[in-house]
């Protein structure tokens, strides 16, 4: 069989939209999963997309700006940044990106299993948060307090990250 240069290219873009389409908790450890910052045009409402997302144990978060109006931040909910409360597993280092201006990107590697909360500093009052689960977790979830009604709102729950995979926004 002869391999044509058609045949060639559509197989690539096959393998192109497979990976791009599959489920990131499929993916191996190593693999790096992007988060979009984004917001409308105005700046009205600002998000994380996926809001929620399972991985396994050593795979990469990159968090990529790609709000033309805002700059943002990738920040965990940890005493380490800012005396926040703890809303990563024990044992997890906590993480902040800065602030990251449009077209920016912020790499994290998260290998301890559980439920890891992130907030953008300046829009943590409007909701901005995401939620990533690594390995398994309890689905029933987290304990609320200490942080902004919009932000408690906002959370997928374990529950749906552990059956979807990944929740995208709203």
């Amino acid at each position: 069989m002869t391999v044509t240069r058609r045949r060639m290219l559509g197989l690539g873009g096959g393998l192109a939209a497979a990976l791009a389409l599959r489920d990131p908790a499929e993916a191996e450890a190593g693999d790096v999963v992007e988060v979009t910052m984004a917001g409308t045009g105005d700046g009205s409402r600002v998000w994380f997309d996926p809001i929620g997302i399972r991985i396994r144990p050593g795979q990469v978060i990159r968090w990529i700006n790609r709000d033309p109006g805002n700059a943002h931040t990738s920040t965990a909910y940890h005493p380490s940044a800012f005396d926040r409360p703890r809303r990563v597993p024990e044992g997890a280092a906590g993480w902040n990106s800065g602030y990251l201006l449009p077209g920016e990107a912020y790499e994290v590697m998260l290998s301890v299993p559980g439920v890891y909360d992130y907030y953008c500093i300046p829009h943590e009052h409007a909701g901005m948060v995401g939620r990533i689960v690594v390995g398994a977790a309890d689905p029933a979830g987290r304990p609320g307090g200490g942080l902004p009604e919009a932000a408690l709102r906002a959370f997928p729950s374990v529950g749906e990250i552990m059956a979807r995979g990944i929740v995208r926004r709203g």
